[in-house]
This record gives structure tokens, sequence and C-alpha cells, in this order.
């Protein structure tokens, strides 16, 4: 969504509800945020789209309000927080941390406005229609993250080259945790090596999963990009190093806690263009 749009968008909201529900409605138009994962691991996203509205004159407080909802890396609790947004009668829900959090925003209204990061493609998610025309009431960019992780396994492969076995750490409750799984597998397969494939869905179960690794002799791993291995990358990095096992994540929060490297998109920037692009993801 373009800059000005969205600033329209916002703006106008208020004078564009019906007479009967501005009487209920607060003075500024309100913004929704809906994040699968929490305020502590997310804020840097909250942080990268305020900073764009208030560039653009958008003050909280002033002339626009927030709402937050967070999943707190329970998925299953999505839907009922996107529709506290939608009773909330926001102008906007910015979906924000992954597919599942904008396709929750999907199912719960047709008719508020809604922008949205995810790492998928949004056609394969029903997000939009074509990437030139994404047709209903969502509009975002994907930073097709499936697509580097055969990237992530070549460079790893390149820093530990006699690694017969990658292992590769996914939330299986994550909507596109199939299809990047197929894609590390092809990626290893391609060069020779093995994959071990270890789930969590939460963060007591990295523990359980960096011991099956250890104990399947992997010498490396890829960390799949998720709202729940974003939130925990302090977490992720001390495992690694305490189990000596190089590791490679989507996300520079990674290696600025102390993780070995990263290779993915600038999320920060991400999330500042999602809330301003309308068309052509």
């Amino acid at each position: 969504m373009r800059r000005r749009e969205f600033i329209t968008l916002v703006g106008g909201a208020a004078a564009a509800w019906p007479l009967g529900a501005r009487a209920q409605q607060p003075a500024m138009p309100v913004v929704g945020f809906l994040g699968a994962g929490s305020l502590r691991g997310d804020a840097y996203r909250v942080t990268a789209v305020r900073q764009g509205l208030m560039e653009s004159g958008f003050v909280e407080g002033r002339n626009v309000a927030f709402e937050y909802r967070w999943a707190e890396d329970q998925y299953d609790r999505l839907p009922a927080l996107a529709a506290e947004l939608v009773r909330r009668k926001v102008a906007v829900i910015v979906a924000i941390a992954g597919n599942t959090s904008a396709t929750a925003a999907k199912s719960a209204t047709t008719t508020i406005p809604i922008v949205y990061l995810i790492g998928g493609d949004p056609i394969k998610m029903g997000l939009a229609v074509s990437l030139n025309r994404p047709g209903g009431n969502l509009t975002g960019v994907s930073m097709l993250s499936g697509s580097l992780v055969a990237k992530q396994f070549e460079v790893l492969r390149e820093t530990v080259p006699n690694s017969a076995l990658i292992g590769f750490l996914v939330n299986p409750d994550n909507q596109d945790a199939g299809n990047e799984t197929k894609i590390a597998q092809a990626a290893a397969a391609s060069v020779g090596q093995q994959v071990a494939i270890v789930h969590a869905r939460k963060e007591n179960e990295l523990d359980t999963a960096f011991a099956a690794l250890i104990e399947q002799r992997a010498g490396a791993l890829v960390i799949c990009s998720d709202p729940l291995m974003n939130d925990q990358s302090d977490k992720l990095v001390e495992l690694a190093a305490r189990h000596k096992l190089p590791a490679i994540h989507s996300v520079r929060r990674f290696t600025a806690a102390g993780g070995l490297m990263s290779y993915g998109t600038d999320i920060i920037e991400a999330h500042a263009l999602s809330v301003f692009m309308r068309a052509g993801f």
C-alpha cells in the first residue's frame, strides 16, 4: 500500500463510518496489531510500522490509536484475537509476524483492510488472487522465505563442508512448514547431504529438538523462519553454542544476539514497507 494511500485510509476511516457507528467509536482511528508471537519478541516489528506512520505525521495518542493482540506463540488463539479486533472496529488490521496471523485476520473480516508481512507465497496461502491484483481486503509484502532455504543450505555447506547431516528446525504449526521442509530436503539432496528434521511448537520444546539433533550427529543447523524461532533468538543462540552446532537463521537479530550467521531479507524494512503497499508484492 503506497504511503499516501495508507494515510488516506487511516485518516479517512473515522469519517467513513456510519453516523450510528461513529457515536460508538473513539475520536481517532485505531490500528489493530495481530501478532503470533509476543510483545517482547515482536517489539522491533511494531516499532518499524509505528515509525513509518510517525514520519507521515501520525503519532500515537495524538491522531491515531493502537490496539495489540498477541498469541504468545499459541497459534490456535489467533482466530479469537482477530475477532476481538473486528469487534473493536479498528480501521486497519496489521497482521505481523507470519502467515498464521494473516490467515486468521482474513477469516475474521472481509471488510476491514488488512496489511501483512508473510514468509510464504500469498497466492498458495489464499491471501491473494494474483501478485499484481491481490483482490479482496488484503495486501502486503511477502519475503518468500521458502525460496531462501536452499540458499541457506548452500551457505551453511560452504561454512561446514564436511557435515554429512544437516539439521532443519521447523515449527510444524507454521502454514508454510511443509513446503519449506520439502525445499530443505531437495536442497540437501542436491549436494549429497542428508537432513534431520526436528520440530518445536513452543519454547520448552527447543531443548528436546537440539538433543535430537546431537543424538543423530547433525553437523550443522538451518533454522526455519517462524514467529517462535524469531522470538527465541537468544535461546537458539545459547543452545547452538552449548552444543557447538553451527547454525544459520533467516533474520539478523539471530546474529545480533551472538549467532553465527543469517541469510534473509530485512524484516524491519519489510514491515515498514508492508503498510504502504497496495499492489505488487
